[in-house]
């Protein structure tokens, strides 16, 4: 199974971090995302009855929907987490007990590192991927690649200050995959009554990452 979450992080490219403000605004998000494209939904711990929000998804969706849980920063969470469907784990920082946890129960575990040390320790420590995060706080895409040069065997996902104008930039750097927030996760576009806005950014970021990874392939 683990497996198959890979290849589906990395085939969409896109894992939009969900930190709606009810679960009722949550899941009018993710319908315009998925209109829109999108397979995978990071549902963070910020948001009201996430463990309860993960189960419904769940449910209501199956496998259309590759289901993470975010903010996760104790190994009770993470449990909770991956029993109400959780398919991978993310966090915004190193918590190598959450990695632990993760893996015992065969899901991916994404946990969050910024400086060379903790990228790597956190890599050590068992981690499927690690969240460079908050990534253009460092330089961005030119931090990316920065990285990549002494560690080009490490799995990437950059996450905080992903955009539109920014996406291309990160993926060609040697992102796996990119961690996107409030530029796709647009809540207020569900409170304006515009969820087509969503789906309109979202088709516009996958075709980003099929045209970059087109140009991979044929380069």
């Amino acid at each position: 199974m683990k497996e198959t979450t890979r290849h589906i992080i990395e085939a969409s490219g896109l894992i939009p971090v969900l930190r709606a403000k009810s679960a009722s605004q949550a899941h009018a998000v993710v319908r315009a995302m998925m209109e829109g494209g999108v397979k995978v939904v990071e549902v963070t711990m910020t948001v009201p009855g996430a463990i309860d929000l993960l189960r419904d998804l769940k449910h209501e969706y199956g496998s259309d929907l590759l289901l993470g849980s975010g903010t996760v920063t104790t190994p009770e969470e993470a449990a909770a987490t991956i029993a109400a469907g959780a398919e991978f784990v993310v966090s915004p920082s190193l918590h190598p007990d959450v990695i632990e946890v993760t893996r015992e129960h065969g899901k991916v575990s994404i946990p969050g590192a910024l400086t060379p040390t903790e990228v790597i320790t956190a890599w050590r420590a068992g981690a499927d991927y690690v969240k460079i995060f908050p990534c253009s706080a460092m330089g961005g895409a030119s931090y990316l690649k920065s990285l990549l040069a002494p560690f080009p065997h490490l799995m990437l996902i950059p996450t905080g200050g992903v955009t539109l104008q920014t996406a291309e930039s990160f993926l060609k750097a040697g992102a796996r995959a990119l961690g996107v927030g409030s530029d796709l996760v647009n809540l207020q576009a569900i409170d304006n009554g515009t969820p087509e806005a969503i789906t309109h950014i979202a088709r516009a970021y996958l075709e980003i990452f099929q045209r970059v990874r087109a140009e991979d392939l044929s380069g």
